[in-house]
């Protein structure tokens, strides 16, 4: 049993990572201040005697301190997340990705943390041409002038710095690169597309499909993505690498689009806009974003294999649930 702090930890993967650690016989701390993270999605485990909620930024120095007291693991999952929110506001990504991922690390190693988890994205790769991408891939972002960019280039940072604590300090860092996580508890206020596609279908419709939808992407259920993450953090030789952590089955943004309203309502349109009227004149957007996962399954004998179809059935459930209880 392990004391560990997550931070983001009301958040919708955060939540779910909360519960595994909890049912595994872990003592949890949650750090959240709530700005995107959820109280409800921790309704489930709120009253479990071993889960520590604080509600506070990682962006606050003494907040963070307080909660890396006495942790011998920290999972670090709170970020400036989404295309949408990163788009609009490039400033709020820098200063919440970078800064307080340095401090937790300072923290990290003054204090009695052995394992230090640092959730990442596929966004760091960038406009990566390949089929499929390799952790130790070279990175294609664009340019500075694209505050798209942004949040890739704050979460390479992020990775640079704790492989260099890793090296330096002997922490027992491991990165994992998220490619599009989904599952219950997503929301779709910050651009991410499966639950803002089923709700969508669930009240009528239309889809909002932007530009034509040949964008490629993999999707995997959030439950397989936590049971990676623990089982990284128990491996030993996973220290001081990076795993991509995701689904490898493609599918386009326009097959997922018709597969949700073949579950929902066949009566949906999809209507098509563009990103310029999504986002910004200025949106650069990635065609096609497709994990290798060998090492993943190399380190831990597992990855996520979970289908789409059971996925959709999953995620469309529960939103359904929450429209009832919300009527």
């Amino acid at each position: 049993m392990a004391k560990c702090l997550v931070t983001g930890g009301a958040g919708f993967i955060g939540s779910h990572l909360t519960e595994l650690l909890l049912s595994q016989g872990h003592v949890v701390v949650v750090l959240d201040n709530l700005s995107t993270g959820r109280a409800h999605n921790l309704d489930a485990v709120k009253h479990n005697s071993r889960l520590e909620i604080r509600n506070g930024s990682i962006t606050d120095p003494v907040a963070l301190s307080e909660a890396v007291h006495g942790v011998d693991m920290i999972f670090h999952l709170a970020a400036a997340v989404g295309v949408k929110l990163v788009a609009d506001d490039p400033v709020r990504t820098i200063e919440t990705n970078i800064y307080p991922t340095d401090h937790l690390l300072r923290l990290a190693v003054q204090g009695s943390v052995k394992k230090f988890f640092l959730a990442s994205t596929s966004e760091v790769y960038g406009k990566h041409p390949g089929e499929s991408w390799v952790e130790d891939d070279d990175l294609h972002l664009g340019p500075t002038s694209r505050p798209r960019w942004a949040y890739g280039c704050s979460k390479a940072i992020d990775e640079f710095l704790a492989l260099a604590y890793h090296k330096k300090f002997g922490l027992g860092v491991t990165v994992g690169r998220f490619f599009n996580v989904v599952g219950p508890r997503q929301v779709g206020n910050y651009g991410m597309v499966v639950p803002r596609f089923v709700e969508a279908a669930l009240r009528g419709g239309p889809v909002i499909v932007y530009d034509d939808g040949s964008q490629v992407r993999c999707f995997a259920h959030v439950r397989e993505i936590t049971q990676c993450i623990a089982k990284l953090m128990a491996t030993d030789s996973a220290e001081g690498r990076v795993f991509n952590i995701g689904s490898d089955q493609p599918v386009s943004i326009l097959e997922l689009a018709r597969s949700v309203i073949a579950k929902t309502n066949p009566n949906v349109e999809v209507q098509f806009v563009p990103y310029a009227q999504a986002y910004s004149e200025d949106f650069e957007d990635v065609q096609r974003r497709v994990p290798n996962v060998n090492r993943l399954y190399e380190t831990i004998g597992q990855k996520p294999v979970t289908t789409l179809n059971e996925i959709l059935d999953d995620i469309i459930a529960w939103k359904r649930e929450v429209l009832q209880s919300q009527s």
